[in-house]
């Protein structure tokens, strides 16, 4: 199963009838939003309450899907994934990031290797660390306890932690919090670190070869920083052994920095940057969150794995999501997903799906490196609800593009705020319910016409409707339900991959720039040579840029 050619789902017969499919199907929502309809469109994940029934879909598309995931083999390739084959053919990796949340009392044996006891080492070890900072035994060189702990790292070992933690926020232990520096403009770090009182911040370093460009960079800056402001009696190795920790396997590029190797929290090579979040990557979230809580944020990844792993195909819900966005992506011209939480706390939510997805699946050749000859991946975008509304809506609603999008809410909310007698909540979500009704019915020219409104106006104020969406809701945004919402889009992402035939768990695409990067900086420093060597309009551009910096 690893390894081998991909099936073509052009080749299969539920492809072809799909294109037919798709060139006769004329949609018609308010005549399928029918009671039975919804009831059966309507599905349980876990603490998920998915309604399916507002996307273009019948009865005879809907087997149509199912029977092409049938004919990809879709089946054996999760179980493949799940049972740690080598799955991630280009790299020869297994890919198991599901493992990092199976239960300490699971067994699964990889290549001879216990991969949950060694999950379980590392997770003790990173909660033990967790507890020690959060009760303030763990202090800083000068016996201060730690109020600030900042995250360096980028990509995977950024997005999951930051999304997270802004998520969570009501979890969050009081004196203690978390910043993110991610990007090599020195802005971000010097934004972060304004403000912090470097004997109470705590930095840890996240990377798992401890070698990536930014993360290095801005580690060695921030260590700059620390010792530039901490008293001049302060010993300077102490502090950065104090003051840095390190998520990493190269224990010794780790002791090298500085760190103490005993406080540096390992992963593996079968788990990708962006499925990260749930290994020790999440250190920070532990420390802001508790390992009680970090605990449950894993049981829910685990419970959307089981559903996706044992569910019947009809009801199992990353299954039809992600054969829906096929159905979009490859039959109806869609070029972009939008992600629509009406939450605040989940206002980085799309951004980290943007990697999870466009990362996995924005690729145009095949696992076995054959040329794929349709449209693969979409562009996930997306803001909370209801500042979209005054913003991007118009296209969704009347513009010439097909634009399916997720709408993501909870029943009961974070801050429960009232205007007067007005229950502020339940005002967002008339919003939520809104848009999505609005964007399925829309308004016909006959019924903006019986408003009254002047004939020359009719077609602007005409809502064509038909427009695809997805309703996700929850009891409450909670850390088992944000575990569950990150592994429904793993999940998805993967049944895209596999339909597509496509490697989603390598990234060569972002390699050729970092590369080039490495190259190019002797010429914007000044190497003439260098610069010589570059095309007309990178010349150019360091020209500029050298002129204007002053060099």
């Amino acid at each position: 199963m690893s390894g081998g050619a991909p099936v073509d789902p052009t080749t299969t017969a539920a492809w072809t009838r799909l294109t037919g499919l798709a060139e006769a199907y004329e949609p018609d929502l308010r005549s399928t939003l029918t009671p039975e309809w919804v009831e059966r469109q309507t599905l349980e994940a876990g603490d998920l309450h998915v309604d399916l029934s507002k996307n273009l879909t019948d009865d005879v598309i809907e087997d149509a899907l199912l029977a092409l995931a049938d004919e990809v083999d879709l089946p054996a390739r999760r179980e493949a994934m799940f049972t740690g084959e080598r799955i991630n053919v280009t790299e020869d990796r297994a890919v198991l990031h599901t493992a990092l949340r199976l239960p300490a009392g699971a067994s699964l044996t990889v290549d001879g290797q216990d991969v949950v006891a060694d999950v379980h080492a590392v997770l003790d070890r990173a909660y033990a660390f967790a507890s020690r900072v959060r009760s303030g035994e763990w202090t800083g060189v000068t016996g201060r306890r730690i109020e600030t702990v900042v995250n360096i790292g980028i990509g995977g070992s950024d997005l999951g932690p930051v999304m997270a933690y802004e998520a969570l926020e009501p979890y969050r232990q009081d004196g203690l919090s978390c910043r993110f520096i991610s990007n090599i403009d020195p802005t971000d770090a010097g934004q972060k670190l304004s403000g912090l009182d470097p004997e109470t911040t705590l930095f840890i370093v996240s990377s798992k070869t401890f070698g990536t460009l930014e993360t290095l960079t801005n580690a060695r800056l921030c260590r700059t920083w620390l010792l530039d402001r901490l008293p001049g009696d302060a010993d300077r190795e102490a502090a950065v052994a104090q003051h840095f920790v390190a998520v990493s396997t190269a224990l010794d590029k780790v002791a090298d920095f500085g760190i103490d190797p005993d406080n540096a929290f390992g992963f593996w090579d079968w788990v990708g940057g962006r499925y990260s979040m749930d290994s020790a990557i999440g250190l920070s979230l532990m420390v802001a969150i508790g390992p009680e809580h970090f605990a449950d944020l894993l049981a829910g990844f685990h419970t959307m794995d089981e559903h996706f792993r044992t569910a019947p195909a009809a009801t199992n819900v990353p299954l039809r999501m992600g054969l829906l966005n096929v159905w979009y992506a490859s039959f109806l011209g869609a070029h972009t997903h939008a992600v629509l939480p009406y939450a605040q706390l989940l206002h980085r939510f799309p951004a980290y799906l943007q990697q999870l997805t466009m990362e996995s699946n924005g690729k145009g050749v095949r696992w076995d490196g054959s040329a794929v000859t349709y449209d693969t991946g979409e562009v996930f975008w997306g803001e909370p609800g209801t500042n979209g509304q005054h913003a991007f809506y118009q296209l969704i609603h009347q513009g010439t593009r097909l634009v399916p999008a997720d709408f993501i809410a909870f029943a009961r909310p974070a801050y429960d705020l009232r205007d007067g007698d007005v229950d502020v909540h339940e005002l967002f979500l008339a919003n939520f319910f809104a848009q999505t009704r609005a964007l399925a019915l829309g308004k016909t020219a006959d019924e903006v016409r019986a408003e009254g409104v002047a004939e020359e106006l009719v077609s602007a104020r005409t809502f064509p409707g038909n427009r695809p969406t997805t309703s996700i809701m929850a009891p409450a945004l909670t850390p088992a339900v944000l575990g569950q919402l990150v592994a429904l889009y793993e999940h998805i992402t993967f049944v895209q991959g596999v339909v597509w035939g496509i490697d989603s768990f390598d990234q060569w695409g972002v390699e050729l720039g970092k590369q080039l990067a490495q190259e190019l900086g002797p010429a914007v420093s000044g190497d003439k040579a260098v610069a010589a060597e570059q095309d007309p309009s990178t010349r150019s551009l360091i020209a500029y840029y050298q002129e204007n910096r002053g060099r």
